[in-house]
């Protein structure tokens, strides 16, 4: 029983720290534009840098 004098504060900590995360990766644009990332793969790339001899 004690230990959950330890585990509840813990708990509820990580929790407020995955929710902030979350909060920062919103508010920093990080979801803008998802849809352009799965159609990048299908794009032919000219760029000689990506492929090796």
């Amino acid at each position: 029983m004690d230990i959950l004098f330890l585990l509840v504060p813990f708990s509820v900590l990580l929790a407020l720290g995955v929710v902030g995360l979350l909060a920062w990766a919103v508010w920093s644009g990080q979801f803008e534009d998802i849809e352009s990332e799965g159609q990048r793969i299908f794009q032919d790339s000219d760029d000689k840098s990506d492929r090796q001899d």
